[in-house]
């Protein structure tokens, strides 16, 4: 399934609001939470990545994963976590104001 223009980012922060991960921790934990219906691939997540952290709102850190791999850790910043409440709050109400348009056309 094919993810919506600006949810990844968001997702990327939800990810993230639990703690620093790096990039595949990042991409399985989508791929979990939506029950295998969204695949994220490198490149797109790299990319949000990067604007994320050029946007002020993750910070990145080099590090080695379990298996021992260098990998770049990223987590919120005090910016990052507001503005992912922010975006948050305003998707919830999107959804559900298109679930109303379902219900009240359906």
């Amino acid at each position: 399934m094919q993810l919506l223009q600006g949810t990844l980012d968001l997702l990327v922060l939800l990810a993230l609001s639990r703690g620093p991960r790096y990039g595949h921790q990042i991409a399985a934990n989508i791929q979990r939470g939506s029950r295998q219906a969204f695949r994220v691939l490198d490149g797109a997540l790299y990319v949000s990545l990067h604007r994320l952290e050029q946007r002020g709102w993750l910070t990145s850190v080099r590090g080695r994963a379990e298996t021992g791999k260098a990998v770049r850790f990223y987590a919120l910043t005090p910016l990052g976590r507001s503005g992912y409440r922010t975006q948050a709050t305003a998707w919830m109400r999107y959804v559900t104001s298109v679930a109303r348009v379902f219900e009240y056309c359906g």
